[in-house]
């Protein structure tokens, strides 16, 4: 009976004990600063080209340090190279018909002006002739009505003359006539050039858009590097048949990096972002890494269908992501830590 005692009473010191350590350990937890576990990310870039063509060589290793710029793939550029030539060749040929077009337009304009001028001159001639020529009819007339003793030869020169100034007076206007309208051939000559410039003008714009789309193409060839990361996967090798769009290689930034963690519902609050947050990596566990807040989420990443009691809503949990300036590039993408945010808790 005393040993079953005993028994009893060990197992009662040792449940209160457990009982004890564990209320201990929630106390101690909630008392902690908020916090959690994550994996460092770094800014991953995924690089492709516009253009489907073959890998003609490929110029970093996975694991390579890169600078912006720096040339990794390239690809085959016959067939780009070939297409902006003939864009670049119809351009210039689009260009000369813009030129002639626009050549054609001052002729067509001197044209007018010289028959505008042609035309001016003759209409003057011929108010002259048609002066000169009613002038020599009221002197015949006037001879024709002196006595008889005048000389008939006088009269009959004196007509003769009055109707070869008629016959020029005719003449003069007809060249008038003709120099209007080659003055309206002209004017119709310069509409006409002016819609073939307008034609060659278009032409010239379209063919500038071709070049510039050839010349993108063209620089698809080369695949390079936009910002200065690391190399983390090279999906094909030289020889490859790549399609458009395909992944030709992926880099990662981790100058600065970040790290999700969750925080529960009863926490939530006393984080906000601009936060100091101070991070530990598994791989360096006496370094503390300075970290930022950077968003607390508007929204639940677990949330019951039907939130009715405490539990429910303790199961709530907000995504909460902390920026890291990584100057000695010790945090490595997907490397474990655990972030804590100094100042809360109890």
């Amino acid at each position: 009976m005393r040993r079953v005692v005993v028994v009893l009473a060990v197992l009662v010191i040792v449940l209160g004990a457990l009982i004890a350590g564990r209320l201990w350990t929630q106390a101690r937890a909630l008392a902690a600063p908020s916090g959690g576990s994550g994996e460092i990310e770094g800014v991953t870039v995924d690089l492709s080209s516009r253009v489907g063509a073959r890998i003609v060589e490929v110029k970093v290793r996975e694991g390579d340090a890169v600078k912006t710029g720096d040339l990794l793939v390239r690809l085959d550029c016959a067939d780009p190279e070939a297409a902006l030539a003939e864009a670049e060749a119809r351009l210039a040929a689009a260009r000369a018909q813009a030129v002639a077009a626009g050549a054609q337009i001052k002729a067509s304009e001197r044209s007018r002006v010289a028959a505008t001028a042609a035309e001016d001159a003759a209409r003057a001639q011929a108010a002259a002739l048609g002066a000169q020529a009613a002038a020599a009819e009221r002197q015949a007339r006037r001879l024709a009505a002196l006595p008889a003793d005048v000389a008939a030869a006088s009269i009959d020169q004196t007509e003769a003359s009055a109707a070869g100034l008629a016959h020029q007076t005719s003449a003069a206007k007809a060249q008038a006539a003709a120099s209007a309208a080659q003055v309206r051939a002209a004017e119709v000559g310069i509409h006409a050039a002016g819609a073939q410039a307008d034609a060659a003008l278009a032409q010239v714009r379209a063919a500038e858009a071709s070049v510039s789309r050839a010349r993108i193409l063209a620089g698809e060839c080369e695949v390079r590097a936009p910002r200065a990361a690391e190399v983390s996967t090279l999906p094909h090798e030289a020889g490859e048949l790549v399609q458009p769009g395909a992944t030709l290689a992926r880099l990662v930034d981790l100058s600065e990096v970040k790290a999700t963690f969750y925080l529960p519902n009863a926490e939530v609050g006393a984080v906000k972002p601009g936060a100091r947050a101070v991070v530990v990596a598994d791989a360096w566990p006496r370094e503390e890494f300075e970290g930022i807040v950077r968003t607390v989420s508007f929204e639940a990443e677990f949330t019951p269908r039907n939130i009715q009691t405490r539990t429910d809503r303790d199961r709530l949990v907000y995504p909460v992501e902390v920026t890291v300036r990584n100057r000695d590039q010790k945090l490595r993408q997907g490397m474990p830590v655990q972030v804590t945010i100094p100042g809360t808790g109890k």
